[in-house]
């Protein structure tokens, strides 16, 4: 009997606290109030809901969205891969869709409908799912059409979209579509094939061929020559392709170019390219930034019945080149074979196979086409064409939706024009099994995947027991494919799914499981119910926990050791990292997939074969230099990262530290046992914040705003200009500020600037809200109070010491790194005031939280970067893009959400075949913009050897205890011919041949999880069943030799 279980601990409560009013208005544009804060760059576009359509715009932008915004969308057949089209199309935020069917629903479709129940048996299939749909998304009005498509109808549309149809109605269509300038999709899924062909017309514009943000550089120096050379500054590649299109700023001397259209270069080096001819410009004197120009792209589609005879391919993998023309010529033969019999191919019938390539053959002699039959993919293709795999719906579900939203916006580079794809590693080795009898229908919602696989093998997707982390966007879509895969459905299979965060508004144009009355409620429960809506017989369990270190206890052995496998679903490093180390412990597989954009990638872990998560990663993110965010910006970025750190700085760490100064009667005590200089910097924050820059009132508030304006933004700037002047010169004679170091101007307060203004409202509020004082909305009272303030006179000081690089910046900390200036520790003792003076007082850390529109956060951070951006001359920022870079947020869109979980669901079937061959398995990078489709094999573990034992990271020594540690050393001595050197547990050193001969020798008649607790000062908690030993040996001739590490069981 099915059963949903939802499982919530106080371990680890979830980060994301619920909001007192929890009511959510779907339609809401702009957040507004009486503070009506300045433009501040902010766009004004308010026509996008951004807070819904936030991670989606920082992959299309505004421009795309709006046009999407004015077109009309056709979806024909909703099937399962209709669905998924309708779905991510919706999600998207197009004009309105239109859903269209003529077919009633049967059980079969149930196999990857996911919107259809046996209820619906019966039913149109449009009308019947329509309500789901439509509930995506409220910005979409979705109708349905259950009449045939006729001309006068079709030219209603944008995009039309076609799954399902017969080649008659595809010509028919396209002919109405082409003439008319209507982008045409037609796709399909049949089996394990897929087929995708996009006509958008003639003379179709690409505004925008990849979406990558325009590249820039500094510029060296200019040739004032017949082929001008362009040198830039070597701190880092201009990073540009030879053809593309660039615009100079800024330039000093050779100012013709500051204004002259873009202009097409050719790539010399990492640092230099040409551009045409210079030598009727002024000469070149110094500055100036290069930047990359999109220039529009023209696309010339034929129509379809042109096409099919001269198809052009997008490969989706090069280790089958050649096999996009032999699924073009199955298709085909589909048609062909579905004419003249009305019906699909019996599955893996030899009979109709038979049949199916003959008709192959007639096609490629009839239509002259120049390539030999591959018999086994077309008979493979005619055995398992009459069935449906959800995965492959979900993949090109998503592949076709981002190409309807790219004949919408002109975003991204279209298909051109077929693209098809198989994957026929998910089959047995041996096919001699795969019977007609074994494949025949049962009346059940899965008949369409026993089509392909057979009755045996939907039982084992039924009896696994898989582990899912996570249940934001991957997860959403993970759990609804193995619901509708029929994964966990028997007795004894079952689905777990984790997440500790609450939804979110920004979550629903993703996260499609939620609707808009889920906002603050958990997101594991949530997804679970839905999806056990989606599938009754599914067992499901959703627990609210972290997976980590501190819920061991919940994930305990006996959880991880009656699992099958684990899928992530996670959005960051560490915790796939962590999934990814207790994967390799217990022995599970481990599907892996991440997005970017429209970026994204799928990994497949298989124990013995390939290698872990782990085992290969990104290298580090750039980071900013400290003398280029404290002095030197010369880019946005580096402007709000440096708003980022003043507001840690002011409302956060200053914050926490006078909070527990108030908490603790003992903290100034243990701050004096820090290293350092640190003593002295944490108790003048705690002074700062309870006696120098404590408020009493909001105008108080207000004048600590404007001081600490005119301190950031005009007094510091007239310390850095006096002491590195106008003309200062370097040591090897050049200007001082050129190249990377732009020269700030001090900027002058004006109440009357709406930045200005934007910056002390923040900074105020703020202010206000850490000491618990009422805060205040009004802008025209909070100019009132601004004016009165007096603001002391700066005059810049000589012996001022400003680090010009980073070697400086460490030499200076290194010298401040010795002994703790006592007489400024006891003066700073004496400064703060006593705890009775302090009783009312209450201080609240502020955690930076990006997307409530409300708390003044992001306000703050973009007047504090963008005038520190006027400071340096730098472009400014709007509300969209600081918020993308401060925040560090990941740009995502519901379509590549949906392929990569699709394609990594395909790596479930091959491991539930229980293959042991690298070649079957793919792991996967995409990108839809472009698009690109990349598969390989998995890496294999690497090996190592000790003596003549060959091992990988999956294996280890199994040892039984309870042993002592002097036990321990003789057992690796006498069974393996080891002598251990050093042995750790995590970070505790329980044993090393250096260690003093006393402390060996007491620990020898010890037993080892005795001294493990000695060592770690800590209890084992009663869940822990083994130790993790990790040895240092020497062989037999006193050569160090890696080893495994030791699982030591107790007893």
């Amino acid at each position: 009997m099915s059963r949903l279980s939802v499982v919530s601990t106080e371990v680890d409560p979830p980060t994301k606290r619920r909001k007192i009013d929890s009511k959510y208005t779907a339609v809401v544009k702009t957040v507004s109030s009486d503070t009506n804060m300045a433009v501040n760059g902010v766009n004004g576009v308010a026509e996008i809901d951004e807070g819904l359509y936030s991670r989606q715009l920082y992959v299309l932008g505004h421009e795309a969205m709006r046009r999407m915004a004015t077109s009309d969308v056709l979806i024909s057949g909703l099937g399962g891969l209709g669905v998924e089209i309708a779905k991510n199309v919706i999600l998207g935020g197009v004009k309105s869709v239109t859903l269209h069917d003529t077919v009633a629903c049967e059980i079969a479709d149930l196999n990857s409908q996911f919107y259809l129940t046996e209820e619906d048996i019966g039913k149109n299939r449009a009308e019947a799912c329509h309500s789901q749909l439509a509930a995506l998304n409220n910005y979409v009005p979705t109708s349905v059409h259950t009449d045939s498509l006729t001309e006068s109808f079709i030219k209603q549309f944008k995009v039309v979209v076609l799954t399902e149809s017969t080649l008659e109605e595809q010509l028919r269509v396209s002919e109405v579509t082409h003439s008319n300038d209507i982008a045409l999709i037609v796709a399909d899924v049949r089996g394990l094939f897929t087929q995708v062909f996009c006509d958008f017309g003639e003379n179709f514009t690409v505004v925008d061929v990849n979406g990558e943000s325009p590249v820039s550089a500094m510029i060296a120096s200019i040739s004032k020559d017949a082929e001008g050379l362009v040198a830039c500054v070597d701190d880092a590649r201009h990073g540009f392709e030879d053809g593309d299109f660039v615009k100079f700023s800024e330039i000093e001397g050779m100012t013709e170019l500051n204004t002259c259209e873009p202009r097409k270069i050719r790539v010399l080096g990492p640092y230099t390219f040409s551009i045409g001819d210079t030598s009727n410009f002024s000469d070149y004197i110094h500055g100036g930034i290069v930047t990359q120009v999109k220039m529009p792209k023209t696309v010339n589609f034929k129509p379809l019945n042109e096409s099919l005879k001269s198809p052009e391919f997008v490969v989706t993998d090069w280790a089958k080149f050649d096999r996009a023309m032999q699924i073009h010529l199955a298709f085909l033969a589909l048609h062909e074979f579905v004419k003249q019999h009305k019906k699909f191919p019996r599955a893996w019938n030899s009979e109709d196979s038979e049949e199916f390539l003959t008709l192959a053959e007639k096609i490629r002699e009839d239509n002259a086409i120049d390539t030999e039959l591959q018999v086994d993919i077309l008979s493979l293709f005619s055995k398992i064409c009459r069935g449906d795999v959800a995965p492959l719906d979900a993949a090109i579900g998503g592949i076709v939706a981002q190409e309807v939203m790219k004949a919408c916006s002109g975003k991204f580079n279209p298909i051109f024009q077929w693209l098809y794809f198989d994957a026929v590693e998910c089959l047995p080795l041996d096919l001699s099994d795969m019977t007609e009898d074994c494949c025949a229908p049962l009346g059940s919602r899965h008949d369409r995947q026993i089509a392909v696989f057979g009755k045996d093998f939907q039982d084992r997707l039924g009896k696994l027991k898989y582990f899912i982390v996570g249940a934001g966007a991957i997860g959403c879509e993970l759990l609804k494919n193995f619901a509708m895969m029929g994964v966990g459905t028997k007795d004894d299979g079952k689905l777990i799914v984790t997440d500790m965060d609450l939804i979110e508004k920004s979550n629903l144009n993703r996260q499609f499981l939620f609707r808009s009355t889920d906002v603050q409620k958990p997101k594991s429960a949530v997804a679970a119910r839905a999806v056990k809506i989606m599938n009754p017989a599914l067992n499901i369990i959703a627990y609210e926990t972290r997976v980590g270190l501190e819920t061991e206890k919940i994930y305990d052995d006996k959880f991880f050791e009656e699992l099958d496998g684990v899928a992530n679903a996670l959005d960051n490093i560490d915790a796939r990292i962590y999934v990814d180390r207790r994967c390799v412990y217990y022995r599970k597989p481990l599907l892996e997939s991440g997005t970017l954009g429209t970026k994204g990638n799928t990994q497949v872990v298989v124990p013995f074969l390939t290698e872990s998560y782990s085992s290969s990663q990104d290298p580090p993110e750039k980071s900013i230099p400290i003398c280029t965010l404290k002095n030197f910006p010369n880019a946005i970025e580096h402007t709000l990262q440096w708003a980022r750190d003043v507001f840690e700085g002011l409302f956060c760490h200053s914050a926490q530290n006078a909070a527990k100064y108030l908490e603790d009667p003992s903290f100034a005590e243990k701050m004096l046992k820090l290293p350092g200089v640190q003593p002295v910097e944490v108790l003048e924050s705690v002074k700062q914040a309870l006696v120098d820059q404590r408020p009493f009132s909001f105008e108080d508030c207000v004048k600590w705003a404007r001081c600490h304006w005119q301190e950031q933004y005009n007094n510091q700037i007239r310390q850095l200009l006096f002491n590195f002047p106008p003309d200062q010169l370097t040591s090897t004679g050049q200007p001082f500020w050129s190249g990377p170091k732009r020269r700030p101007e001090p900027l002058e307060f004006s109440v009357d600037d709406p930045l200005h203004l934007d910056y002390i409202i923040a900074a105020a509020n703020l202010k206000a809200e850490v000491y618990g004082i009422p805060q205040n909305r009004d802008r025209g009272a909070i100019a009132s109070i601004v004016e009165t303030v007096e603001v002391p006179e700066f005059v810049p000081k000589s012996g001022v010491k400003i680090a010009v690089n980073d070697s400086q910046v460490l030499l200076a900390e290194a010298s401040g790194n010795g002994a703790v200036d006592h007489d400024r520790v006891n003066s700073l003792m004496k400064a703060l005031p006593t705890w009775e003076n302090l009783e009312e007082l209450t201080i609240k850390p502020l955690e930076f939280e990006k997307d409530d529109d409300t708390n003044f956060h992001m306000d703050f951070i973009v007047a504090a970067s963008n005038l520190r951006a006027l400071n340096y001359r730098i472009p400014l920022a709007d509300r969209h893009k600081s918020k993308l870079i401060a925040g560090k947020i990941i740009p995502a869109i519901a379509t590549t959400t949906s392929v990569v979980a699709g394609f990594i669901c395909l790596e479930l079937y091959k491991l539930t075949q229980g293959f042991k061959v690298l070649n079957r398995y793919k792991n996967g990078f995409i990108n839809l913009a472009l698009p690109l489709f990349a598969f390989s094999e998995p890496i294999a573990a690497p090996t190592m050897k000790y003596y003549d034992n060959e091992w990988s990271l999956w294996d280890r020594f199994e040892v039984s205890g309870e042993l002592t540690l002097q036990e321990f050393l003789n057992y690796f001595k006498e069974n393996h011919k080891l002598e251990i050197t050093m042995l750790s547990q995590g970070v505790c050193m329980l044993y090393s041949f250096f260690m003093p001969k006393a402390k060996a020798l007491e620990r020898m008649s010890l037993p080892m999880s005795e001294i493990v607790k000695k060592v770690s000062k800590k209890k084992l908690e009663p869940h822990v069943r083994a130790l993790v030993f990790e040895l240092c040996c020497n062989d037999d001739e006193g050569n160090d030799i890696e080893v495994p590490y030791v699982r030591y069981t107790l007893p």
